[in-house]
């Protein structure tokens, strides 16, 4: 096994660059390819909801919509063929993918960019977004998307500069069914690491597994890890999880997504909000 397609969604955000960087270093260990989908919006997606709109005017809005979306595509698609350019990356239009080194595709969508991931990332081994920026309300919709509508696991990376990407995965353990099927759905990832720590949040309850059980069933993949034992009040997992990775010289981190309610989480914060809001290194996520 090994990571072969990686989806990469991107819009005239200004982070195109950013993600496209994660996606290229997460990429060269595997020679995995890059799916870099654009959405264009539908036109009639920019209507006032629930507005009732003359003819005449509707005509005029759609036509406008139209022609943004057309700039938006030009200017989109030559920041791509320019990033491709300048990193000297081969771009192919269909399978089969090189398998010697990374290569990238294009390929424009009508539709909402979260209706677009949540539907092409069910066959990504990966998917990349920018991390959301929950004061404008941008990106949590496509994030949400790709963890709880494809199955796969979900690179979100932050706005800092990537490194080397999986020399050093920390996995955040807790015992729970997200972070065991997080665990398989990476295990390519995790056997091509150098060092794999286990930072164990187990709270401790029966019945649930301890982080000796993760460590030997890593062991059985051939995967050696050392276990981080973390201390910490439950409103402050997510912070000494991010702490604990940075300590231990991680570049990745490894979690399970939502243990609680999506709703429950946004309500009461969690976990894995404060992850998504505060991580300042790349985080994989599985629902």
């Amino acid at each position: 096994m090994t990571v072969r397609t990686i989806l990469v969604p991107v819009r005239g955000d200004g982070k195109g660059d950013g993600v496209l960087d994660h996606a290229l270093s997460f990429a060269r260990p595997y020679s995995a390819h890059i799916d870099v989908v654009h959405c264009r919006p539908r036109p009639e997606d920019l209507l006032p909801f629930g507005v009732s709109v003359p003819a005449i005017l509707k005509k005029d809005i759609l036509a406008s919509a139209g022609a943004l979306a057309d700039e938006e595509e030009r200017k989109v698609k030559g920041q791509f063929e320019d990033y491709c350019a300048r990193h000297k990356l081969t771009v192919v239009d269909a399978p089969s993918w090189p398998s010697d080194h990374v290569s990238v595709s294009w390929r424009e969508r009508t539709g909402k960019q979260a209706t677009i991931v949540g539907l092409y990332g069910r066959l990504a081994d990966v998917t990349v977004v920018a991390q959301p920026d929950s004061q404008r309300n941008v990106g949590l919709n496509t994030l949400e998307a790709a963890l709880l509508e494809t199955g796969r696991l979900v690179l979100v990376c932050p706005p800092k500069p990537p490194g080397d990407l999986g020399v050093h995965v920390a996995l955040g353990w807790n015992g729970s069914s997200e972070i065991s099927r997080a665990i398989t759905a990476a295990l390519p990832i995790l056997e091509s690491a150098e060092t794999v720590t286990l930072l164990s949040a187990s709270d401790g309850k029966t019945g649930s597994l301890s982080p000796e059980d993760g460590q030997a069933y890593l062991a059985s993949h051939g995967i050696a890890c050392g276990i981080w034992t973390i201390t910490a009040r439950v409103t402050e997992t997510g912070q000494a999880l991010l702490a604990g990775a940075k300590e231990a010289g991680a570049d990745i981190l490894l979690m399970g997504a939502y243990g609680q309610s999506r709703r429950r989480e946004l309500v009461l914060g969690g976990v894995t909000q404060h992850i998504i809001d505060h991580a300042d290194l790349p985080v994989l996520l599985m629902h």
